[in-house]
């Protein structure tokens, strides 16, 4: 495999991992309604503001969301919508194996 092949595959393998998890999900889909504050998103999901720091840490090296400061607190906002796109695409593969699952307990009949 080429190098340049192998770097592509590896960014892409790294922004997939960085959304691998259902914390980091939940703060894509917000911030897909409009940007926030790292207390704002740390009230949304129940958890410490280093922990969500550290979630946003990993989507902001990846590149799937930028940040800007305002006095004393940070607002995060996606850098590429389209990442939006590819939950469609997730989506639609979890309605195809739902369907299948239910074809196949419903003994295959139509």
């Amino acid at each position: 495999m080429e190098q340049r092949i192998k770097e592509r595959l590896e960014a892409r393998a790294n922004i997939l991992k960085a959304l691998a998890h259902p914390t980091r999900l939940f703060i894509i889909e917000q911030l897909e309604q409009n940007e926030c504050s790292v207390n704002e998103l740390t009230a949304m999901v129940s958890v410490d503001v280093s922990t969500v720091s550290k979630h946003l840490s990993q989507l902001k090296q990846v590149g799937l969301i930028c940040d800007e400061k305002r006095g004393n607190q940070v607002f995060y906002r996606l850098a590429v919508p389209c990442v939006m796109n590819f939950f469609d695409c997730v989506e639609a593969v979890i309605d195809e194996q739902r369907a299948r699952y239910l074809h196949l307990m419903d003994g295959g009949r139509k």
